[in-house]
């Protein structure tokens, strides 16, 4: 059964394995134009921090080799009761990203409401980085996270969907622990794959391979990339996780410092004033589908995007 997520915030129709996650924009920029701002929002009450893992968009010009850092990283979409109250949503999330305190391993975390609405019904998604496999091993066993499960998060839901893969991320301070003002604001975008069977070696890793490759011609647009094979016991669900974050329209605006930008980064700004995200951009982009049409079209057999707005912490301890 392929799954068809709305993605109603983008103003997109229901997706198949023949369309890719942001498929309406085909329609050129006047559909992205008319939809207007979005109703992102990081759940209903405490802003937090953000989580994806990130590539300094300045990359050094001595060397062609960007040395990398394996990470394991952990995402949990929950599908919460219509009944869940504001208070229950709040305590629910804090209790979830305060875990981080109680435990080792933890990178960096990420939280919030989903935005668009999906076809599983997940409305909270979570993602956490780990330095080692070993670390997330302890985390599931962790006697505070299975009491904040069962007092806090069982009772609100019916339902969640674990996902674990290692990834390779800038071995750089920044960019592995997701520090710096450009990680405080944005959009997490979470896409899950299952390629086909055939598809599991060559063809999938090259179609991510040519995702995360079409990532780094947006620095002004995209802080960060990571994705890799789930390993978790339910991966049959999904084969593959990908997550991307994608800059604020402020820091969108603000990043653009290479020439060959150009275009994109007058673009960026034209959207920006429509109050059009930086992943609306990206995705409706003709280098996008182009990759999507010919790398993941033919080998996808079920696809569930979705997103969450990213916003700082500040000063608040929790």
């Amino acid at each position: 059964m392929i799954l068809h997520s709305t993605f109603a915030a983008l103003g997109l129709p229901s997706l198949s394995h023949h369309q890719s996650p942001i498929a309406s924009l085909r329609t050129s920029w006047k559909i992205a134009a008319g939809v207007g701002a979005s109703n992102a929002r990081f759940g209903r009450g405490r802003k937090r921090t953000p989580v994806s893992v990130s590539a300094s968009s300045e990359q050094s010009s001595d060397s062609n080799v960007e040395r990398k850092r394996k990470v394991v990283e952990h995402i949990c979409l929950l599908k919460a009761k219509d009944s869940i109250s504001e208070k229950e949503e709040n305590d629910m999330l804090d209790y979830l990203y305060t875990s981080q305190y109680q435990m080792g391993g933890v990178v960096a975390i990420s939280l919030g409401q989903i935005v668009d609405e999906n076809s599983e019904r997940y409305t909270h998604a979570v993602f956490m980085r780990f330095q080692r496999k070993e670390d997330l091993l302890k985390f599931y066993e962790n006697p505070f996270y299975l009491r904040v499960l069962e007092k806090h998060v069982y009772p609100h839901c019916h339902g969640l969907m674990n996902i674990d893969y290692e990834a390779e991320v800038e071995d750089d301070m920044l960019p592995i622990f997701r520090k710096g003002e450009e990680f405080n604001f944005g959009e997490e975008f979470v896409l899950l794959i299952t390629f086909s069977d055939s598809a599991l070696g060559g063809p999938a890793e090259d179609a991510l391979t040519s995702l995360q490759n079409l990532t780094k011609e947006f620095p002004s647009l995209i802080v960060q990339l990571s994705q890799g094979l789930n390993f978790h016991s339910n991966k049959k669900e999904f084969t593959h996780a990908v997550v991307i974050r994608f800059r604020s329209r402020k820091h969108s605006r603000a990043s653009c410092s290479f020439p060959m930008e150009y275009f994109f980064f007058v673009m960026a700004n034209y959207f920006a004033l429509l109050e059009v995200e930086a992943l609306k951009i990206f995705f409706g982009s003709s280098e996008y589908k182009s990759m999507w049409r010919s790398k993941f079209e033919p080998i996808t057999k079920r696809a569930l995007p979705i997103h969450f707005s990213v916003n700082p912490v500040g000063t608040e301890i929790m």
